[in-house]
């Protein structure tokens, strides 16, 4: 049996990272769709890889666990790269918490129960984890260490504190960081570890939603004003992705990888800074 490479989310982002790490590994490719993974995995396939399909709602410990049992059968879980998610134009402020924050937590515990001592996984966060203003130190402890079946109960998430969509995902990538942070000391005790990668605009269909979206020409503003000038491409994070998942990324755990052109400098010290 091969060792399993794990992708939940069959975006551009997943695939990229996945197809830098997977020669002669078998790959799991899951998505709340079936057509997005069957669509993903007929690429990958033509490219000369071994792809098994499943169906994932990451809100549900259910189907992640039925998930992680499917990835056993078919070899030792020595690499998982969750890049599943919703972003602020797509979906309600409890959507967004309950997909990218509940959802990411219950994913990082249950493979981090089966990972293989050698093994790596990567959450894909956002540029917008790093524009949220400091939160309390508690308030880091509860988003990184509180059960994963009490994270949405925390007072600071609930309806009448989080307001609107941005907010919600704001809150959901840092604590993406924050969770991973604290998960990677769980992980390195089977040998393994686990980082997020923290891109900007990078073209794939939900930054296209955005870009379109309501807040749109914000979006253009961001990659005029950014250093890099031009927003980032699925290959780019593969690249980061494929130093994290590797040998020479070895010495690299709990750690968060802030990838966007430049777009938070200029938001914190540059023209992009709220007045």
């Amino acid at each position: 049996m091969k060792n399993v490479n794990v992708v939940i989310g069959a975006g551009s982002i997943g695939q990229a990272i996945v197809r830098r790490v997977s020669a002669g590994k078998h790959v799991l490719l899951a998505d709340i769709r079936r057509e997005n993974a069957d669509t993903a995995a007929k690429t990958l396939s033509d490219a000369g890889f071994t792809v098994t399909t499943a169906v994932v709602d990451v809100t549900s410990r259910a189907s992640v666990h039925a998930l992680v049992e499917l990835a056993q059968t078919l070899g030792e879980i020595s690499g998982v790269i969750h890049a599943a998610g919703v972003s602020p134009s797509q979906a309600s402020p409890e959507t967004i918490l309950k997909v990218d924050l509940y959802g990411t937590a219950l994913v990082l515990e249950e493979f981090g129960n089966v990972i293989a001592s050698g093994g790596a996984g990567i959450v894909i966060a956002s540029q917008s984890g790093h524009r949220l203003p400091p939160l309390s130190v508690e308030q880091n402890k509860a988003l990184a260490t509180t059960p994963t079946e009490d994270l949405l109960k925390l007072p600071f998430l609930q309806r009448d504190k989080v307001t609107d969509s941005l907010n919600a995902y704001q809150l959901s990538k840092r604590g993406n960081s924050l969770r991973v942070m604290a998960e990677a000391v769980r992980w390195g005790k089977r040998g393994a570890r686990v980082n997020t990668i923290s891109p900007g605009i990078i073209i794939t269909p939900l930054a296209n939603d955005e870009l379109k979206g309501p807040r749109g020409d914000g979006y253009r503003r961001m990659l005029s004003i950014s250093a890099a000038g031009r927003a980032g491409t699925p290959d780019e994070v593969g690249t980061v992705g494929a130093l994290l998942m590797g040998p020479d990324g070895a010495f690299i755990t709990g750690s968060d990888f802030l990838m966007d052109g430049g777009v938070t400098a200029a938001y914190w010290y540059g023209d992009l800074a709220p007045e």
